[in-house]
């Protein structure tokens, strides 16, 4: 797949781009409602003869357009949602920097500068898809402002139980902790890159060696509190339990910063300054302050057992 990065007003000059049928989205999460959009792109593309493509933005508009938030976390940051997305047989990505003057293009501009001008043959989206200057233009009006240059596909909504799958929901459910649902919006185990950094190594003192992960990226995190885990250690996925939090037991409140830590089953080699894949699996409890170490303790195991029994029974 080939990534091209395009800054307003694009420039086609040069790259020689063959006839394409692009998906357009931004495509947070890359989960099942955006792969039946992609897939369709690519499907469509084998039908008529030409490439297929995506066209993703970046950063996030509401970066740019909300008044308050100017940095958000994302559910896969660009590094994976490339990833994710020539998983799916794309052959060309382009990433549109986002900014006030993209976003004040009117619609009609949108499609002759940007998808006009990168031989488009045929578009497809999303129902609720929307483009150019305060969203006014939409899927019904696309055929008009492609003045017949291409055709278009409109892909219906995605639901699961009766609920649009959408990254709004899976944020939601990341918040809520409900890794289970959030895995089944996905079609995949959430999955965070990362580094293992040095920790204050206080777990393998009292028998349950951690890893501390440093994530790699704006990453949205979980719920605080303890999953079932499987970590990716040098192209290995192993078991583990992981708490991701803030140390109640050993930190006052304004000593906290977020910490993910993972005990991983069956391994006990250094891997300090290796690059790992964290995938959540299933919810275990709450992160709690102990009164002691004693209890600290015998619920860390009571932690790891579940997540065994949870491993045994998928």
């Amino acid at each position: 797949m080939k990534v091209i990065t395009l800054h307003h007003p694009p420039s086609f000059d040069g790259l020689d781009l063959p006839p394409l049928v692009v998906a357009l989205g931004y495509f947070d999460g890359v989960h099942r409602g955006h792969r039946q959009v992609i897939t369709t792109a690519v499907e469509k593309a084998g039908e008529l003869g030409a490439s297929s493509a995506v066209m993703t933005f970046d950063p996030h508009p509401s970066v740019v357009l909300g008044h308050k938030r100017k940095h958000i976390k994302y559910i896969t940051p660009m590094e994976d949602k490339i990833e994710q997305i020539e998983g799916l047989g794309v052959d060309y990505l382009f990433v549109v920097r986002f900014t006030s003057e993209f976003a004040d293009l009117t619609p009609q501009e949108f499609v002759d500068l940007y998808l006009i001008g990168m031989n488009a043959i045929h578009v497809v989206a999303g129902f609720d898809y929307s483009y150019g200057r305060l969203g006014k233009g939409s899927m019904d009006s696309l055929p008009f402002h492609s003045r017949d240059h291409f055709g278009s596909t409109v892909v219906n909504k995605l639901t699961e139980s009766d609920t649009k799958v959408s990254s709004t929901l899976i944020r939601h459910s990341l918040d809520e902790g409900a890794i289970a649902e959030v895995n089944k919006l996905l079609g995949r185990p959430y999955t965070m890159r990362g580094m293992v950094v040095h920790g204050e190594k206080r777990g393998r003192k009292i028998g349950f060696p951690t890893a501390n992960i440093d994530l790699a990226d704006d990453y949205l995190t979980p719920k605080v509190g303890v999953y079932a885990v499987k970590m990716k250690i040098k192209g290995r996925w192993y078991d583990g339990v992981c708490n991701i939090g803030y140390k109640p037991t050993f930190k006052n409140p304004d000593e906290y910063s977020l910490s993910i830590e993972t005990h991983v089953f069956d391994f006990d080699s250094s891997i300090y300054g290796e690059e790992i894949y964290l995938q959540w699996h299933k919810w275990i409890r709450d992160e709690k302050k102990f009164n002691g170490i004693e209890e600290l303790i015998a619920q860390i195991q009571k932690d790891k057992e579940s997540a065994i029994a949870y491993f045994k029974g998928i």
